[in-house]
């Protein structure tokens, strides 16, 4: 590895990839202190082995990211670079083009990202380039945390309980106030050309409408959440017809906030909150470290089940079925309230997450893996992750997952969680003359009431694809066969 100089006029090439962002950026931060001339460098990397291409919504969300980050950088004194391709190819051919003596770059933790910093670290070394990762998207590195024999948690309890215990937060850095540019001229692939963005049709209308994509936009949701919806929280975080949550699962997914800055926020801010309160939403962040806990350990976890019982789980495939289910057509108002929240913002409230996921996987008994591959695609935060631990968890296959034999009820969750129909209201306008249990239930509304409001089953809104308890039956009992043939 080169030793620094920091009189040395060979820049240093600072990689970035899901950490979007200036302040709290290690890998940058060391660039700067090392006072060589810095290349930031964007890379986009669909091409290594095993790398799953992002979804539509993410890709929207990454275009208007990069164009923030470029501004910032831009302010800061040096220009973004975009390259597309293979991560070690892309690195090593920029070395070669720039001279640069270092390569910085901040840590990623899904298996092909690791596979391919792994190979492009080697290179460099090899190549006698100095080149050093940086943490930034976890609060814990996904090996430090272990169990008493030294294995991983697998449940997440006393996850929370040991990550509290064994890791003290690092308070997070500021962005630097200057960053000295290189002489060399370094050509840049240009963003239109990447195509991220939708346009025959451009269905991105209300992401624009709820997003701010880019750092700005992360640290105003985060002011936002703390002086209004923390408040309450731990009560208000399950009612989707409230603002009631952060919503910074998108900045936290493309690194344009870091959970250090939203830890060191909730240590030092004054809060109008309860002390539960804030404990509740740590948790919350907490949930995604344990994710990545889970998925680094089990590195197939995105297509296997973690709970290898349900190998012999009897799926149907039902192509029509999970159809209905994408585009909000179930007949279960709060069930197609989520899907079409998800399709119009690119987002669903989490307690919604919830239902909808059940609803497929146990009323219409579509693999998990349907569910999570169009979350995939249609979330402005699908992550590696939080995406997989979640559908398995939904599922009653992954690590600690919620029992397969609870079964969300649409109608009571509809009921418990969205009492004025607020929320089914404004994803569901063809309801709009419904309350109450004939809301949440129309096919059981009389026919003056539905003719009242305007709504004819079957033809304004969908008679239910299933019969609740009927298929709650059927989910249990391919649930007992399963483990007769595991």
């Amino acid at each position: 590895m080169a030793s620094k100089d920091p009189t040395s006029d060979r820049p240093a090439l600072v990689l970035f990839r899901h950490d979007l962002r200036l302040a709290d950026n290690g890998a940058l931060r060391a660039a700067v202190e090392a006072g060589r001339p810095v290349i930031p460098v964007f890379i986009f990397d669909e091409m290594s082995e095993g790398v799953r291409p992002i979804g539509g919504a993410r890709r929207w969300w990454l275009h208007h990211s990069l164009e923030a980050l470029s501004a910032s950088l831009k302010k800061a004194g040096v220009e973004l670079v975009l390259r597309a391709g293979p991560m070690a190819d892309v690195a090593a051919d920029l070395v070669k083009e720039t001279g640069a003596e270092a390569v910085y770059w901040n840590r990623r933790y899904d298996p092909p990202a690791i596979a391919a910093d792994t190979e492009m670290k080697a290179r460099l070394v090899e190549s006698g380039i100095e080149a050093q990762s940086f943490d930034g998207h976890l609060l814990h590195e996904p090996w430090q945390v272990k169990t008493k024999t030294g294995g991983f948690y697998k449940v997440y309890t006393p996850f929370w309980r040991a990550m509290t215990a064994q890791i003290d937060p690092r308070e997070p850095v500021p962005r630097p106030r200057e960053i000295k540019p290189s002489a060399t001229t370094v050509k840049s692939e240009k963003l239109a050309d990447w195509k991220l963005l939708p346009e025959k049709p451009d269905w991105a209308g209300g992401l624009r409408r709820m997003w701010q994509p880019g750092e700005d936009g992360a640290h105003q949701a985060l002011d936002a959440f703390l002086s209004g919806p923390i408040k309450n929280y731990g009560e208000n975080r399950d009612r989707p017809d409230f603002h009631s949550t952060s919503r910074l699962s998108p900045y936290l997914a493309h690194g344009e906030i870091t959970p250090f800055q939203i830890w060191h926020a909730l240590e030092t801010r004054r809060i109008d909150a309860a002390p539960g309160d804030v404990e509740k939403f740590r948790k919350e962040v907490a949930w995604r470290e344990f994710s990545y806990h889970l998925l680094f350990h089990n590195p197939d976890l995105g297509a296997t089940n973690f709970n290898r019982d349900f190998d012999a789980f009897a799926w149907k495939k039902d192509p029509k079925a999970l159809h209905g289910w994408q585009r909000g057509q179930t007949g279960y108002p709060l069930v197609d309230a989520g899907m079409r929240q998800l399709w119009q913002t690119g987002w669903v409230h989490n307690r919604v997450r919830m239902v909808v996921a059940s609803f497929l996987v146990k009323h219409l008994l579509q693999d998990w893996r349907a569910g999570e591959a169009w979350f995939w695609d249609t979330l402005v935060d699908a992550d590696p992750a939080n995406n997989t631990a979640s559908w398995q968890w939904v599922a009653g296959s992954g690590a600690d997952a919620a029992p397969y034999f609870r079964v969300f009820n649409p109608m009571l969750q509809g009921e418990k969680f969205d009492p004025d129909g607020k929320y089914v209201h404004e994803f569901l306008p063809e309801l709009q003359g419904l309350e109450g249990g004939d809301l949440q239930a129309p096919w059981t509304a009389s026919k003056d009431t539905l003719s009242a409001a305007g709504v004819k089953l079957g033809t304004d809104y969908p008679v239910p694809v299933v019969d609740h308890s009927k298929a709650r039956d059927r989910a249990l009992e391919a649930y007992q066969e399963m483990r007769g043939n595991s």
